[in-house]
């Protein structure tokens, strides 16, 4: 997750997901260096996010499809987890508000003199 911090490599990421490229093309209009985009793809492929093969004297990178689904199932669990809990959570507030009230709703508090059935006393 820590290589895709930088916006820079997202954006290179971005790119990437167009379709393979090398790093001289990914480099145009950005506001880095060639050098610069090497460093950001080799952090990419080190958190296999990407891969490179050599065609002739280039390198082309490319999406690593298993990393890209790794990060998926990441944010999958991650957000599955955390409506698990948000419903448990719910759920145990809709019971402790449930005994507060009646089947009806909630009851207005009472006044001095009123008895249970509302009427003074």
């Amino acid at each position: 997750m820590d290589a895709l911090g930088d916006a820079t490599r997202r954006t290179v990421l971005e790119r990437l997901a167009a379709g393979p490229s090398s790093v001289g093309r990914l480099a145009e209009g950005l506001p880095v260096s060639r050098p610069a985009v090497s460093q950001h793809l080799r952090v990419l492929r080190e958190a296999g996010l990407v891969s490179d093969r050599r065609v002739g004297t280039r390198r082309v990178y490319e999406v690593n499809p298993a990393g890209i689904a790794a990060v998926g199932d990441y944010w999958n669990q991650f957000w599955s987890q955390a409506l698990e809990r948000y419903r448990v959570a719910a759920e145990a507030a809709g019971e402790v508000s449930g005994r507060s009230g009646s089947a009806s709703g909630p009851q207005r508090p009472r006044t001095e003199g009123e008895g249970q059935d509302g009427q003074g006393g």
